[in-house]
């Protein structure tokens, strides 16, 4: 297989979740994070799971990703139950969670171990190719300690955009980022996304950041997460965050949300 090949070639995948609940057992008593979620997620779909903390949706992030497993109902990626975590699915958290130890390039060959069917010269092209797309190829052989927070969260998507996924799980990614290094990035996100097509469930809290990136957003509920509402975003791209457009739809969204919250009694 040739580095084109591993650039271009995976095809996005579909997922389904079919009535999913999620319980965490205590000591004291039990915490249903998550109950009776069901949604799809059309091959190629950036799909942005928004609402308050502690409401369950990084847990489906993580149950999508194959780092737990429900309680009940199932989870499918293009009609294959997810029974733990899987090449087919990258996952980016809010913490860059890089090896210091490495330099930027060897983390992103990290992730290009499991491509027995490349060689290591294939592996360098393939690592060389998305540090380009990250814009990060001057910083290529310099150390983790050396870049900025920004910095290390490309290197990061990098890392997990290598292995050419075909689902990206995204876990508040930008969240303690400045909000001018969060602009460039949500440009760089959103020019990669059209160019791979991959599909990519996006966790926030942050409805313009939803907004912005989305091409749908779901509002679940408080403990225990449920799915209560749905906005398709059909504004054009590449967007920005400081668009009116953008700010007009997460005021909508915003008033949606609270009159949810409000009808749970929080």
């Amino acid at each position: 297989m040739t580095i084109e090949d591993e650039l271009h070639n995976a095809t996005p995948a579909k997922l389904t979740v079919d009535r999913v609940t999620k319980v965490y057992r205590g000591k004291r008593q039990d915490v249903k994070a998550l109950d009776d979620v069901s949604l799809t997620v059309g091959e190629g779909e950036f799909v942005c799971l928004l609402g308050p903390s502690g409401c369950g949706k990084s847990t489906l992030l993580n149950l999508i990703a194959g780092l737990e497993q429900p309680d009940a109902g199932t989870l499918t990626a293009d009609g294959e139950l997810i029974e733990g975590p899987g090449r087919q699915r990258g996952v980016m958290f809010q913490e860059h969670a890089l090896f210091p130890w490495l330099d930027v390039t060897q983390n992103v060959l990290f992730g290009l171990n499991l491509k027995p069917n490349l060689s290591d010269e294939d592996r360098r092209g393939v690592a060389r190719a998305f540090l380009e797309i990250v814009g990060l190829t001057p910083f290529a052989n310099s150390g983790i300690h050396e870049l900025s927070g920004g910095m290390k969260q490309r290197v990061a998507l990098a890392r997990a955009l290598a292995p050419n996924p075909q689902v990206l799980c995204m876990d508040e990614p930008f969240a303690a980022l400045d909000a001018m290094t969060r602009e460039q990035l949500y440009d760089d996100l959103q020019k990669i996304q059209q160019q791979r097509r991959k599909t990519v469930v996006f966790v926030t809290h942050n409805v313009r950041e939803a907004v912005c990136l989305g091409d749908r957003v779901l509002l679940f509920t408080p403990r225990p997460g449920r799915i209560r509402a749905e906005f398709r975003i059909d504004l054009p791209r590449p967007r920005n965050i400081n668009d009116v457009a953008v700010a007009q739809l997460a005021t909508t969204i915003t008033t949606e949300l609270k009159r949810l919250l409000k009808a749970e009694n929080v």
